[in-house]
């Protein structure tokens, strides 16, 4: 199996300790937190559901057929990871109708549970949580003792923010396509695979850009230059400013920013700017494909913190706890601390 985030550089060196992730559904676990509280009244007919060794995608299509509705009348909030267990919300509109009975459905698929229901005014759409909840098992680790290491160093200085290899798809299939829709200007009316590239796309060159800035020993260095996000506002960074900002970096009260790339200029200065424009000119089908829908320009932080991180060991296993805010990378995290050893399974 390639490794498709190969090209991009580690903060902590390559591990050394190999051990294996997901060897079973129950060894990495996600809840998520949507972060507000349910109405209990609307069109909108919510599912909070348990699946294993599912996606998000199939279980909703699969739900839509028990209500009695198409598959585009059920939304969620973020897809997850197929090899795990993971809980969710769902919601299905169904205004003013009775809730339907899933003994059927649930008979049917035994690998889903329904923890609960409710309604609610609107419907989930990507990107409306606040985060997830993690319990990772590393497992057969060759060195128990390095990873631990590791863990001390990720947990006080975080890691690259990097999009994980699921976000580019099977053997890097998205990645693949995304720059041939880009090549040969492909126009689409379906809309799931067009963001799907787009998003593919970005997050391709924000992961180079994030690789230079270790590679350039700027990683979490604040430079004249950069865009700072600092008490909910972006800031374009002068000498003046780089001291007091540097310490709001280290004590994680600021995050320095990197491009998620559009078809407007590119708001950096000075070598941070010579970093991005690079990564951007190095990828011209991807650009094609970006520019050719119009996104525009966007920022995401290069470093992720993951919060409550703790940990506990049994003899070659180690037990990961921890959250992140939505739109993060679990394996962001795992990557720093073992060099995975690739786990067969029946049903890939």
């Amino acid at each position: 199996m390639t490794d498709i985030l190969s090209p991009f550089a580690y903060l902590c060196g390559q591990p050394t300790a190999k051990a294996k992730l997901k060897a079973k559904p129950e060894h990495f676990r996600v809840i998520e937190n949507l972060g507000y509280d349910l109405s209990g009244q609307g069109e909108h007919w919510m599912v909070r559901i348990r699946k294993t060794g599912e996606n998000t995608s199939f279980v909703a299509n699969e739900l839509a057929k028990a209500c009695g509705v198409k598959s585009k009348d059920v939304s969620w909030a973020g897809l997850k990871d197929r090899h795990a267990v993971t809980e969710q919300w769902l919601s299905v509109h169904l205004p003013g109708h009775v809730e339907p009975d899933l003994t059927d459905f649930l008979q049917a698929h035994d690998t889903i549970e329904v923890l609960e229901t409710t309604r609610h005014h609107k419907k989930l759409r990507p990107g409306d949580l606040q985060g997830n909840a993690f319990e990772v098992v590393l497992s057969e680790v060759t060195d128990v003792e390095d990873v631990l290491a590791r863990l001390a160093t990720v947990k006080e200085q975080g890691v690259p923010n990097y999009f994980g290899s699921q976000r580019f798809g099977r053997e890097g299939n998205n990645l693949h396509e995304a720059r041939r829709w880009g090549r040969e200007n492909v126009r689409t009316r379906n809309s799931n695979k067009r963001s799907m590239y787009l998003s593919t796309a970005r997050s391709w060159i924000f992961n180079h850009i994030v690789s230079q800035r270790i590679e350039q020993g700027i990683f979490d260095r604040v430079m004249v230059g950069d865009v700072v996000q600092s008490n909910g506002e972006l800031r374009l960074v002068d000498e003046a400013m780089v001291p007091s900002l540097q310490a709001d970096v280290d004590q994680q009260q600021a995050m320095i920013t990197a491009a998620m790339a559009g078809d407007n200029a590119l708001p950096t200065q000075g070598q941070v700017l010579d970093i991005e424009q690079s990564c951007l000119d190095q990828e011209d089908d991807l650009m094609a494909l970006i520019r050719g829908n119009r996104m525009r320009h966007d920022r995401r932080g290069v470093s992720l913190h993951a919060q409550n991180f703790h940990w506990s060991v049994d003899n070659d296993m180690i037990t990961l706890k921890f959250e992140l805010d939505s739109g993060s990378f679990a394996t962001a995290i795992t990557r720093e601390l073992i060099d995975e050893i690739p786990v067969e399974r029946q049903y890939d």
